[in-house]
């Protein structure tokens, strides 16, 4: 990654990657993935949100790395995995690059507890069909997201109408021009869309830096995706323990719809809401996140079963830690 697109120090800095791989989605998209932690831990898979990547998560791998494996991965378009080719943006492309990420690092048999905030979240419901999916996951996050009326209910814009602020919201999520660099100006503006009003500079800084250095073009598609979101059924078929994480004052994704998705969930474990946070709960408060997987995985996750061949075929790996040694 360039200096531009994540901080340098600090909680909310990328930690050094134990291993990284990558992987081919169903339709040849390469996905960027690290591993933390010591191997045969139980594992942990992090899925970030629209205009993220894999240093959204800094501060929950510090929190989980040491006793966990914990899988990170870039969203096609975002990070370092690169933008798809044309009609690659799709619901259904986000389950196709989870599946391939599962299948990349999880040995037969293993399972995982998968977490997702915003569209990583809605990959997680987007996948929930998916018999393969299933069956690797022990247990499920969804942090700060919806499964439907995304824009309708968004309230960066407060609207009395549903259908207005549908165009509103619309047109400003998913304009393609560019956001320009990292100003006093930006992180206020960042800071009041997407965050709640304890979020330290610090933590602010760290947001805007990743969210700045999304490809114009892959957020406004996505936004284009996002705007038409319909996962109520994939709600419906997520079939393993799952909790919903909330912050009451997110103003991208109101908690009225964490509340839907907990009431609908078949095997809700409960529904935390973090009073005052907004979107960025991942960041604006780690480690109740964390904390949270941590249940998941001493409840729901056995330990991990016989390994597999690491040359599997469409998979190419780099142990950074020997990479560093030499």
């Amino acid at each position: 990654m360039s200096r531009l697109t994540h901080v340098a120090r600090g909680p909310y800095s990328p930690p050094v990657a134990r291993q990284e791989l990558a992987a081919t989605s169903a339709d040849g998209s390469r996905l960027h993935i690290e591993v933390h932690g010591p191997e045969g831990a139980p594992a942990v898979v992090l899925a970030h949100g629209w205009t993220c990547s894999t240093a959204f998560w800094a501060a929950v791998v510090r929190d989980l790395a040491e006793e966990h494996r914990v899988v990170v991965y870039d969203q096609r378009g975002h990070g370092r995995s690169p933008a798809p080719a044309p009609g690659g943006y799709s619901t259904q492309a986000l389950a196709d690059d989870l599946e391939a990420v599962l299948a990349a690092t999880l040995e037969p048999g293993e399972r995982a507890v998968l977490a997702g905030h915003s569209m990583g979240a809605m990959t997680i419901m987007a996948a929930a069909d998916r018999p393969t999916v299933l069956a690797r996951a022990a247990a499920a996050v969804l942090c700060s997201t919806g499964s439907s009326r995304l824009l309708g209910e968004c309230t960066v814009v407060p609207l009395r109408s549903a259908g207005a602020s549908h165009r509103v919201h619309r047109a400003l999520l998913g304009s393609s021009l560019p956001l320009g660099p990292v100003t006093p100006l930006a992180r206020k503006i960042l800071k009041y869309a997407t965050m709640g009003r304890a979020a330290t500079p610090e933590m602010v800084d760290a947001c805007a830096r990743i969210v700045h250095a999304c490809p114009r073009k892959v957020r406004a598609a996505w936004a284009e995706v996002l705007a038409e979101l319909d996962l109520d059924s994939g709600v419906r078929q997520l079939s393993v323990p799952t909790v919903v994480v909330a912050g009451t004052a997110d103003r991208l994704t109101p908690v009225a719809h964490a509340r839907r998705i907990a009431e609908a969930l078949p095997e809700s474990a409960g529904l935390v809401e973090l009073e005052g946070l907004g979107h960025m709960t991942p960041v604006e408060a780690s480690g109740e996140v964390s904390a949270v997987i941590r249940r998941l995985v001493r409840e729901h996750l056995t330990s991990a079963s016989a390994h597999e061949p690491a040359d599997r075929a469409g998979i190419t790996k780099t142990d950074t830690s020997e990479k560093e040694a030499s």
